[in-house]
């Protein structure tokens, strides 16, 4: 369905605080030691929101401070995740920047390629290869929904990472809440595809200009004049666009259609949030029809001195994209254009229940040595669940198995695995955890339970004896004392497995299983 809606004058809906001081949120150097202001902007290090990576210089000389430095990852291990606080229910411009700098060394003259994750979506592949042999940086933005206390993004090793990930900067900007509010963002995410200001040949629009700092890139094609931009009201668009887009246009007083090659990059079959801006202050009637790919796109638009913006939702695009203009009988001048935005619409995956995420957070902390890429949502996207870890699938995404066997762990076992209610699996055999086994016994859909080869002391919890589910109990080289509970000596159905441990003798204990 292709969802059309006209927006005029409707009332702002923010404050104008956003105006008056850069975005909120973080801005992130990454690789750098210390903060440092840029063009009157604080930057600070990204060494507080993330736990692995390796800070490297960039050799060659670059255009912006924030490009001298980038985090390196090693690409063996399959995810890297930065988590940064946020306001949950704030809607969030994510931007990443990347200019390899060839970081990686002689032997790989080429950036590598990579995923980039937002939570539990994967966001985009990561191929700077173009820009960085044209002596350019690339970037990336999305707008998010802040879903939680916290948001990840992370990267990810994918088939054709054939060298270390890295990145140079990253930043989270909180935006009003009106931008592109038609957009269901607990379903949605947006992934920018362009977003051009027609006409206008200077540097990219941004900050002050735009107060959320989004970036306005030049597009230079065909007839541009300076426009008045006096009557120009953007508080009657939800998306607030900077008035200094309205003082360039594509256009022309004739009656002839204009053509637009927009956005210049072929597109992948796909969705796409399509917003167009027209304001006019001549004398004349500016009256045209829109079409996109020779499909109506909006019938006799008047481009008026106040403005007027046009948009869709969930438009189909697929390879090159032509934007066409055409006057009406009853215009008296030619079409024009102000500016656009093209945003690729997102199907956000789903994300782990918050109860296993904060259970598992406490086992990585118990953990002395957790498997490194523990980090970000623990089941989605599949393809980078964390190491050990099978999830269920459905609109619940719970984790049912925890397998970390003979992984030279070392450390406890955090009581809030109990928690994890949705558990059938337990192996960590073969590693040198030690402490109490916790109590169990709320995990009733538990089968199997290996901690075998291990250094685990105390009693075996007698709450194991209730679990009927359970039919694997693997205890055997520990340091485990006391005596075997009762009600699991001799319970149908039940391997139990209690070899070279220090139990007291007793003439119930079952006899040794090696």
């Amino acid at each position: 369905m292709r969802l059309l809606y006209p927006l005029l004058l409707l009332p702002l809906l923010f404050t104008l605080s956003f105006s008056q001081t850069f975005p909120k949120g973080y801005s992130l150097n990454c690789g750098a030691l210390s903060g440092t202001k840029i063009d009157g902007r604080e930057w600070i290090s990204d060494s507080a929101y993330i736990s692995t990576g390796t800070p490297k210089n960039v050799t060659p000389s670059v255009l912006h401070p924030t490009l001298a430095t980038v985090r390196s990852f090693n690409y063996q291990v399959k995810k890297h995740c930065y988590s940064v606080p946020v306001y949950r229910g704030a809607k969030y411009l994510l931007r990443s920047t990347f200019f390899y700098g060839a970081v990686n060394g002689p032997d790989h003259p080429s950036p590598p390629v990579f995923d980039q994750i937002v939570d539990g979506t994967l966001w985009t592949v990561v191929n700077t290869t173009v820009d960085y042999a044209n002596g350019n940086s690339t970037l990336y933005e999305g707008m998010f929904l802040a879903q939680g206390k916290n948001m990840s993004f992370c990267i990810g090793s994918n088939n054709y990472t054939d060298s270390d990930p890295f990145i140079s900067a990253l930043e989270f900007l909180i935006v009003g809440g009106s931008l592109y509010n038609t957009t269901d963002f607990t379903k949605f995410g947006l992934s920018l595809v362009a977003r051009s200001s027609f006409g206008y040949s200077g540097s990219p629009i941004r900050y002050p200009d735009d107060q959320f700092d989004r970036i306005w890139e030049p597009y230079g094609q065909g007839n541009s004049t300076k426009a008045n931009t006096d009557n120009v009201s953007v508080s009657g668009f939800w998306n607030l666009p900077p008035l200094k887009i309205f003082e360039t246009h594509i256009g022309s007083d004739q009656l002839e259609s204009l053509e637009l090659r927009w956005p210049p990059a072929s597109l992948p079959s796909s969705k796409y949030y399509v917003a167009l801006y027209f304001a006019d202050d001549a004398a004349g009637s500016r009256i045209f029809n829109i079409s996109v790919n020779d499909i109506t796109y909006f019938r006799d638009l008047n481009a008026i001195s106040s403005g007027v913006v046009v948009f869709a939702n969930q438009w189909p695009l697929s390879g090159p994209t032509t934007v066409t203009l055409t006057p009406t009988a009853n215009s008296s001048l030619g079409p024009l254009i102000n500016a656009g935005e093209v945003f690729e619409v997102l199907s956000l995956g789903e994300r782990t229940l918050t109860r296993d995420v904060i259970a598992l957070e406490r086992i990585k902390k118990s953990l002395r040595n957790p498997p490194l890429d523990w980090n970000g949502d623990p089941c989605m996207p599949q393809q980078y669940a964390w190491t050990g870890i099978t999830c269920s699938t459905g609109p619940r995404i719970r984790v049912v198995t925890l397998n970390l066997t003979s992984m030279e762990l070392s450390g406890s076992l955090s009581p809030f695995v109990a928690n994890m209610t949705a558990l059938t699996n337990i192996w960590l055999g073969n590693n040198s955890l030690s402490g109490h086994i916790p109590d169990l016994g709320s995990l009733t859909l538990l089968e199997t339970l290996h901690l075998e080869d291990n250094q685990f002391d105390g009693e075996i919890p007698s709450s194991l004896g209730n679990i009927s589910t359970l039919h694997e109990i693997f205890l055997q080289n520990n340091n485990l004392t006391g005596q075997v509970p009762s009600n699991l000596i001799g319970k149908p159905g039940l391997n139990l497995r209690t070899s070279g441990n220090n139990f007291l003798s007793t003439a119930s204990a079952p006899a040794p299983v090696p």
